[in-house]
């Protein structure tokens, strides 16, 4: 389980999962199997653009001679975990999935944001980093799970005329070093204003975060 604030910083109660689908709408992916390729999902250009997930300081740790190379984001899966309310607040557990039959590593923080619509275009600013804990490299068996938790601040702490809220339906999500969008379906609200930052969102950790 991700440690969060006495602020009300932890994630726990309701579970709600939800397949990743690579365009909506799309049938979710087998976990059984590496997914076979698909053509790519038609998506306007997010308002903020994905850069490579690594740390600030060094970028991505150079890998050990032998091990496992990075996770391709075809080969993950993403859904949506436990989730706990705070005052003014959600805090979300996202997990990727391993697909592979072979292992791979994460390493980082992944680009998220709200979005909506079809195509699926971003709402508002991508989610800002929380630096409280260190990246570290999780390396995924096939079907390993890793996690991180995603803050939502309520659209509605802010005035509308600033937030300028909008109702949105999926998360879009950029694994760590990957340009690729997975996306899951999620109800919340944005702010359609880019300069009102309401998302923040961990690093990588191993496990499902429950």
């Amino acid at each position: 389980m991700p440690a969060f604030a006495a602020a009300a910083l932890a994630a726990g109660c309701a579970t709600s999962s939800t397949v990743t689908v690579t365009a909506p709408p799309a049938t979710s992916s087998s976990a059984a199997s590496a997914p076979a390729a698909t053509s790519a999902p038609a998506t306007s250009a997010p308002a903020v653009a994905p850069t490579p997930s690594v740390a600030s300081s060094g970028g991505n740790t150079p890998a050990a001679q032998g091990a496992a190379a990075g996770c391709q984001g075809r080969y993950l899966r993403a859904d949506v975990g436990q989730s706990q309310g705070a005052v003014g607040s959600t805090f979300q557990v996202i997990t990727f999935t391993n697909l592979n039959n072979v292992p791979c590593t994460l390493y980082g923080y992944p680009g998220v944001s709200l979005a909506n619509g079809t195509p699926v275009t971003q709402v508002g600013a991508a989610a800002d980093r929380d630096r409280t804990s260190a990246p570290t490299r999780v390396t995924l068996q096939p079907q390993g799970v890793a996690s991180v938790t995603l803050r939502i601040v309520q659209a509605l702490n802010f005035p509308t005329s600033t937030c300028k809220p909008v109702a949105t339906t999926w998360l879009q999500i950029y694994p760590p070093n990957n340009y690729g969008a997975l996306y899951v379906p999620y109800k919340s609200t944005g702010c359609a204003d880019s300069a009102t930052h309401i998302l923040t969102i961990g690093v990588v950790k191993p496990g499902s975060g429950g």
